[in-house]
């Protein structure tokens, strides 16, 4: 890791191309940014595309928080048949007549998909039961029963309908599977399907900002490492809708010790900044009125709150 990928701490938009998966695209990202600590959050398939927010440096602390917001994706749902995969990938297992698809007719029962629901997970899905990957036992024709799972689907828009198909805009919570809720849509129809084409559009609290190609990437590259760097997001914007707490510096000294000190508002995750508006991390607000440290950025700890250093000051969203 070179000095300049030690410094760097936030959030890159990667527009995931299509055949790589989400691992193969953050080592991609990663080599380009000089190898630094870095980790996605919400993997997309390989036959998925676009945005896999990449958390390099201290940003992979607040990675977890990340995954819980919402997401919204366009697909193309095809008609007629039924894989093993959900999608194009794998084999056809069940076919069925289309009947006629009409606008109004598949609003309606697109309508009565939307809301609070439980998910059953997909065979072919990283979701671990009995200590093994899922798709792992299905490589091996093995199916067991899966838990489902709460979920929320906020919205559903109709696109664009043809003969046997029809494109779908989709809001919903993290750990919805969109493979199953394709099925789900053939079956309200009266028919199978599977995915055609998936693609993010935003994962939140990023839904109007741009994503960056690998090519985008590689090409900003050669212009040198801080061209690069500017293309990152600050940890402020990840944490943006998070409550906020401010400390003063004696306070803020203290929760970079692991101390609890005072705070104010409701209780649960406060994003917490010291004095001069810098981020120290995440904190904990009990309903006692009082602040402990969850997720404390290194600058915090190692300065015990007080300054951060160079390095982070010209990092990114400072330039």
């Amino acid at each position: 890791m070179n000095s300049a990928a030690k410094s760097l701490h936030g959030i890159l938009l990667l527009d995931k191309p299509l055949g790589l998966s989400s691992n193969a695209a953050l080592q991609r990202v990663r080599r380009l940014f000089g190898r630094p600590t870095a980790g996605h959050t919400g993997s997309l398939d390989p036959l998925a595309t676009g945005m896999l927010p990449i958390c390099l440096g201290e940003a992979t602390k607040i990675a977890g928080l990340l995954l819980g917001g919402r997401k919204a994706y366009r697909t193309e749902v095809a008609f007629g048949r039924r894989t093993a995969t959900g999608d194009t990938e794998g084999e056809v297992i069940e076919e069925a007549p289309v009947p006629a698809l009409a606008r109004a007719t598949i609003e309606a029962r697109l309508a009565a998909l939307v809301g609070p629901q439980l998910q059953t997970p997909p065979m072919y899905s990283a979701v671990h039961v009995g200590g093994q990957r899922l798709y792992e036992l299905a490589r091996r024709g093995i199916e067991v029963d899966r838990p489902a799972r709460p979920i929320e689907i906020h919205a559903i828009q109709l696109e664009e309908v043809a003969t046997d198909r029809a494109t779908l805009t989709i809001v919903c919570s993290s750990g919805t599977y969109i493979r199953t809720l394709a099925e789900d849509v053939a079956k309200a129809l009266g028919t199978v399907g599977h995915v055609a084409h998936l693609h993010r559009l935003w994962v939140e609290p990023f839904q109007a900002l741009p994503m960056h190609t690998l090519a985008a990437l590689e090409y900003t590259a050669a212009s040198g490492a801080e061209a690069l760097a500017s293309l990152v997001l600050p940890l402020e914007l990840a944490l943006a809708g998070t409550p906020e707490i401010e400390l003063d510096a004696e306070a803020a000294r203290r929760l970079a010790q692991g101390q609890r000190v005072p705070g104010v508002g409701d209780p649960g995750l406060k994003a917490v900044f010291g004095p001069e508006r810098r981020l120290l991390g995440l904190a904990g607000l009990s309903a006692e009125g009082t602040l402990h440290a969850r997720r404390l950025f290194t600058w915090a700890i190692d300065s015990k709150a007080c300054a951060q250093p160079n390095a982070v000051e010209s990092g990114p969203g400072r330039r």
